[in-house]
């Protein structure tokens, strides 16, 4: 029996052609809307039907409609490093076909990936910058940071517009469809932050006060309109709709430090789900950080589902549901990858009770310490 391909194939985005004659008998933006509605994983058996059907799901039309009739998918994106700084792009598919491959490697990107690089999604893009080789950090032309781009929709990646600061455990996050990045500049800059605008595909300084620029950044997370980000000394606080003003006082408002039970309880990378901020605690627990109580609350009912303690665990959103990514056993060369889609909800006495609702297990030949460097969201 032949397997099924991986729905990701093509490796450069594909020239637009008309569309026309998908479904005998059917006007043709009728048949858009309906081949749209088809879950990924099934598309490789779609493009066997006909030329007119593969062309239609290899191009950007495809995407614009699944996203305006809700048909859209959110996929998880798995970056793993190995000791000798070798590093792979995986995608995971949550609701893929059971004979569909549980981990789809992705291609090479033009450059290689930097120690301390920084991995943001922002809607069907992905985007990484930063970091340093052999000690040394990744630059473009006048010490600008590479910025790199990933397409999923057509599986290919791009080099984007360098940002202006070489930036190296960097935190980032995106508000309002914009793309902003904090620290990790060696030495400590004007350029400390920045704004990327995607439509014009251009970087842009912000403003920062000297007291809140550190050095690296440890995790970020979005939430409420702000960009948290977890820093060496302090957690900062960025909020661009008050940095936007064009009064130089009020722009100075726009920066603060995070609450200190939020801190204090903030543990490597955590993830936003609604109106909370979780993190996986020291004790093998997922707490959630409840802004107007200002307190961490312990998300209850995960005991019996869950390992007792996750190693290098990642919290990532991905469409609403709040996934843990932890790193499972060593078997001499192979490693375990185990993921698990957590759905939490606020009891009447506001406290958190949450119910896995999928997991898996994944095993790869990686050598042993090879770790998680990244989980990404992306929806396409």
């Amino acid at each position: 029996m032949n397997k099924a391909r991986p729905f990701l194939t093509n490796s450069s985005p594909p020239t637009q052609r008309p569309i026309s004659c998908l479904i005998p008998s059917l006007p043709d933006d009728l048949a858009i809307l309906c081949i749209a509605r088809v879950p990924r994983s099934h598309h490789p058996f779609l493009a066997a039907v006909s030329r007119a059907w593969r062309s239609f799901l290899r191009s950007p039309l495809l995407f614009s409609v699944r996203l305006d009739v809700g048909a859209s998918q959110h996929f998880l994106f798995i970056n793993l490093r190995t000791p000798n700084g070798q590093s792979r792009w995986y995608l995971h598919d949550s609701l893929r076909r059971n004979h569909s491959p549980p981990l789809i490697p992705l291609p090479a990107p033009p450059l290689a990936y930097a120690l301390g690089c920084t991995a943001i999604g922002l809607g069907h893009f992905l985007f990484v910058f930063g970091g340093s080789l052999e000690g040394i950090l990744s630059r473009h032309s006048f010490s600008r940071c590479v910025v790199q781009i990933y397409d999923a929709r057509f599986n290919c990646w791009r080099l984007g517009t360098p940002m202006r600061a070489s930036r190296e455990f960097a935190a980032a996050g995106v508000i309002s469809g914009r793309i902003y990045a904090l620290g990790g500049c060696y030495p400590i800059n004007e350029y400390w932050a920045e704004e990327f605008n995607p439509e014009k595909e251009q970087w842009r300084r912000i403003s920062s006060p000297p007291e809140i620029r550190m050095k690296w950044m440890h995790g970020n997370a979005v939430i409420g309109g702000k960009l948290l980000a977890k820093a060496d000394q302090g957690d900062v606080a960025f909020d661009p709709a008050v940095a936007a003003t064009e009064v130089a006082l009020t722009q100075e408002k726009a920066w603060s430090f995070v609450p200190t039970p939020l801190h204090l309880g903030w543990r490597g990378r955590a993830a936003a789900v609604g109106e909370v901020l979780y993190s996986y605690s020291n004790l093998g627990k997922i707490k959630g950080y409840d802004f107007t109580k200002d307190e961490w609350r312990t998300v209850e009912g995960l005991d019996k589902e869950l390992p007792e303690f996750v190693h290098g665990s990642t919290l990532v959103n991905l469409g609403e549901l709040l996934c843990l990514v932890w790193e499972g056993r060593r078997r001499g060369e192979e490693m375990e990858v185990s993921c698990a889609g957590v759905k939490v909800t606020k009891t009447d006495a506001g406290g958190l009770q949450g119910s896995v609702e999928w997991s898996e297990t994944f095993v790869l030949a990686f050598p042993r310490g090879t770790f998680i460097a990244h989980c990404i969201s992306l929806e396409f």
